[in-house]
């Protein structure tokens, strides 16, 4: 007599991938681009539902575009204001990025900086920052130095969270581990809490990317000069809001650049972590 007993068989446990998942990057945000322009073209030009001095049209907006586009390739005045805008979000992210850098290591690695120097930088995060923006230009005038000032100011805090959130990211075990091999509060910086921390690090610099873009326009857009945020200013006061949507346009693409820029420095530097695209 046998008894027939069935054996368990090995499985290969796959996830499955919902289909909107399967896209890929480049036709996802493509058709959303379109699904955007055609909701827009809807609203503007088909049933005018909107008046084109608050909205203007696809049409219209990629003229005035097109027409930035080439000044900026012919070398002409909107190339200088991009030029200067860049050069301003360029050493305001440059200082935001090292103080904030600075002071998370302050944070993170002393009670002192977590206990009474946090305390103070919440509290000065929670203030309005827009409103620093006439300080800033009564202080350091209508030059470049205001509008550094104000973009460091806005972006410096999430690089201070980020970076004192990567030092805590290190396990105990792995402290211990440290303590137990003899390493010195310098070494276990550098070779632990560092690198287990520069994913953190990384997320801050993108959030900075972001709040030093608002911080120099808003300090252009205030302050003059012969830049993007002014010319922005400008054509706002003339309702030519075709060319303030255009230039709007330029500075979101300026600033999406300089993003993945710090995007591609993550995955060169933190190649240990696999990243999809």
């Amino acid at each position: 007599m046998s008894i027939e007993t069935d054996a368990p068989k090995d499985t290969v446990w796959v996830e499955h991938v919902a289909l909107i998942d399967r896209i890929p990057r480049w036709l996802a945000m493509l058709a959303l681009a379109l699904v955007v322009v055609g909701i827009w073209d809807l609203v503007t030009t088909r049933t005018g539902l909107v008046s084109p001095i608050i909205l203007p049209s696809p049409q219209e907006t990629w003229a005035d575009l097109t027409f930035v586009i080439g000044n900026i390739f012919q070398g002409g005045h909107y190339f200088d204001a991009l030029w200067t805008t860049t050069q301003t979000v360029f050493w305001a992210f440059l200082i935001a990025a090292g103080v904030g850098f600075l002071l998370g290591l302050l944070v993170g690695e002393t009670a002192f900086g977590e206990k009474a120097v946090m305390p103070y930088l919440v509290a000065i995060d929670a203030m309005p920052k827009v409103a620093f923006a006439p300080l800033f230009i009564a202080w350091l005038g209508f030059g470049i130095s205001s509008k550094v000032a104000l973009g460091a100011f806005i972006a410096t805090f999430p690089v201070v969270v980020a970076t004192a959130s990567g030092l805590y990211s290190s396990t105990e075990n792995e402290r211990m581990l440290f303590r137990t091999m003899g390493a010195s509060r310098l070494q276990t910086l550098l070779r632990l809490k560092l690198p287990n921390g520069l994913p953190h690090i990384f997320t801050g610099l993108k959030i900075a990317t972001v709040g030093v873009m608002a911080g120099v326009i808003t300090g252009e857009f205030l302050g003059g000069g012969r830049d993007l945020g002014a010319l922005i200013r400008q054509s706002a006061s003339q309702m030519d809001t075709p060319r303030v949507f255009a230039l709007i346009l330029v500075l979101s693409v300026f600033g999406l650049g300089l993003y993945l820029l710090i995007v591609r420095l993550q995955k060169h530097l933190i190649f240990w972590i696999r990243y999809t695209d």
